[in-house]
């Protein structure tokens, strides 16, 4: 499994949206400013997104992108699977896995069964308000007076 940049950059807008939560929508033109991000690729990200329903488009002069819900509720899994789709190790695990039929006698099933387990619980197990406390924590420790 290897993370695509669009999946880089999905993880990097959300927090951008996550650290702009103010009330108001974040316009993509900002987003793309602060993380160096051309303002097409984030509009196809958005949309990927967008269709997931990870966030939320408000229209108009004031308009821009917020997200549904609390940092708190989503998982970086959840993000990288709206934008990358399955994030298996290999086709024979996951859960849109093929059937194998050697399964029950192949020894690197069970290989790419335990990677894929603990990909997901790591991707599972972090979520956007924890990556909004290492970007704060990281903050601070730049902060020099």
């Amino acid at each position: 499994m290897r993370i695509s940049t669009r999946g880089k950059n999905a993880i990097k807008l959300m927090l951008d949206l996550a650290t702009y939560n103010h009330g108001e929508p974040v316009r993509l033109k900002d987003i793309a400013g602060r993380q160096n991000i051309s303002e097409k690729y984030l509009e196809q990200i958005v949309a990927m997104l967008h269709r997931a329903s990870l966030v939320k488009g408000i229209r108009g002069k004031h308009g821009g992108y917020m997200l549904n819900y609390q940092p708190e509720k989503y998982t970086v899994g959840q993000i990288l699977k709206a934008v990358e789709g399955d994030l298996s190790p290999t086709d024979c695990v996951g859960e849109n896995g093929t059937v194998c039929e050697n399964k029950g006698t192949c020894v690197s099933f069970r290989l790419w069964e335990k990677l894929d387990t603990a990909i997901n619980d790591v991707l599972e197990g972090i979520t956007l308000a924890d990556m909004l406390e290492w970007q704060n924590e990281l903050l601070i420790d730049q902060y020099v007076i």
